[in-house]
């Protein structure tokens, strides 16, 4: 099992030749989210073969167009090809008014369900739980009402020790129980610990994406606990803070500094200005601070497997 964030767009404001508009494709505990969904997302799937089946909760961060001009084009492309599956989108209120607008202006109608789930720009909020995992809302400080996500593996049961199962003929029925942290009592009353029986469940992983937002102090009081890997966008070097202030951004450095306040393991830095060529000055100002500081490009994707472990693989 591992955390999974594949970089589709990470450009800020408009696309260029080569860059495009902020979405991400993250995979944890086998279930997928896109999120958000910049013009030129649909084709961003296609090049990363990002099946189009896997797309079951879309997540809107806010209604700059850099973040979800891309949603109804893609959500005509499903229904094109057939889709019967429901999507979930999650989004702030306004914008499901906007999708069924846009879809109407061409006369479609979907072959699939769509069901919204309007978010609570205010106040963090869980908005997506299954047995497997968490998925939580948290407001960000933007010139738009903005939200971050963060994504949470639930406690993973214990792994039980096959040779204990063998020796004091524990019931199936009983297994369960003994990976949640119970003991065992045999047929005599004898008690047998339960480090005996099992080792360490693998640690449960985490990921929180924090999109357009000055840079939030008190951000480690809105989360459910420290992430194992965070997004922050960078969309400034540190000698346009003023410019960064202006529009409600983040500089590289102060990116590294959330990531220190908030006790990450690992940092990804996007969201970059398109006056920016190269990525080099944006991640030294950032590993200045944050050493463990990565650069989201298109087609990079980071594989979490402990929250010391991270992979990184670079597409073609």
């Amino acid at each position: 099992m591992e955390l999974k964030v594949q970089i589709l767009g990470s450009s800020s404001a408009i696309p260029l030749s080569g860059r495009n508009p902020t979405s991400q494709f993250v995979t944890i505990a086998s279930r997928h989210f896109l999120v958000d969904c910049g013009e030129g997302t649909q084709i961003q799937l296609r090049r990363n073969r990002i099946g189009f089946s896997r797309i079951e909760h879309i997540l809107i961060s806010h209604l700059h167009g850099d973040h979800f001009y891309g949603l109804v084009p893609l959500l005509s492309t499903l229904h094109l090809l057939d889709r019967q599956k429901e999507v979930h989108i999650y989004g702030p209120p306004e914008l499901e008014k906007g999708i069924y607008d846009l879809l109407a202006l061409s006369h479609a109608k979907l072959r699939y369900p769509l069901v919204f789930h309007p978010l609570n720009m205010k106040e963090p909020d869980l908005v997506y739980e299954d047995k497997g995992i968490k998925v939580h809302s948290f407001p960000l400080k933007h010139s738009l009402p903005c939200c971050g996500f963060f994504f949470q593996e639930k406690p993973k049961p214990r792994k039980f020790i096959k040779e204990a199962l063998a020796k004091y003929s524990i019931p199936n029925a009983e297994i369960r129980q003994i990976k949640q942290g119970a003991d065992w009592e045999d047929e005599n009353g004898n008690i047998v610990p339960n480090h005996e029986l099992t080792t360490d469940a693998p640690a449960s992983l985490s990921y929180a994406f924090c999109t357009d937002t000055k840079p939030i102090k008190q951000l480690r009081k809105l989360l459910p606990n420290a992430p194992d890997l965070l997004y922050h966008e960078a969309t400034f070097t540190e000698d346009l803070k003023d410019r960064a202030k202006q529009t409600k951004h983040s500089t590289a450095k102060q990116a590294a500094e959330v990531a220190q306040l908030v006790g990450a393991k690992h940092l990804i830095i996007g969201h970059f200005s398109v006056r920016y060529d190269e990525f080099d000055e944006l991640l030294q100002e950032a590993k200045a601070v944050f050493p463990k500081t990565h650069i989201a490009v298109e087609k990079t994707t980071f594989k979490l497997q402990s929250s010391e472990k991270l992979l990184i693989e670079l597409g073609s």
